[in-house]
C-alpha cells in the first residue's frame, strides 16, 4: 500500500499538490516538519499564492 504524503502546514492532513521552497513558505504558515521544501494542498496552495502575489509580480518585474 503506498501513503500518500501530507501537506506539510500545521493541523492539515489533506494530500500535498505543489512542493515550494520552505523559506518563502514560512512567512506564511507554520510548518509540520524540518527540510528545504515544503508540500501543500490545494487549499493552503491558493492560500499561498493570495499571500504573495505582490511579491511574484515585482520578481517578474526585476527579471527583465
Amino acid at each position: 500500500m503506498v501513503m500518500e504524503e501530507q501537506c506539510d502546514v500545521a493541523g492539515c492532513s489533506n494530500p500535498k499538490v505543489r512542493t515550494i521552497g520552505r523559506k518563502s513558505v514560512e512567512k506564511i504558515f507554520t510548518l509540520n516538519t524540518k527540510g528545504t521544501k515544503a508540500h501543500l494542498c490545494k487549499e493552503h496552495y491558493k492560500q499561498y499564492k493570495k499571500a504573495t502575489k505582490k511579491d511574484r509580480e515585482l520578481d517578474r518585474l526585476n527579471w527583465v
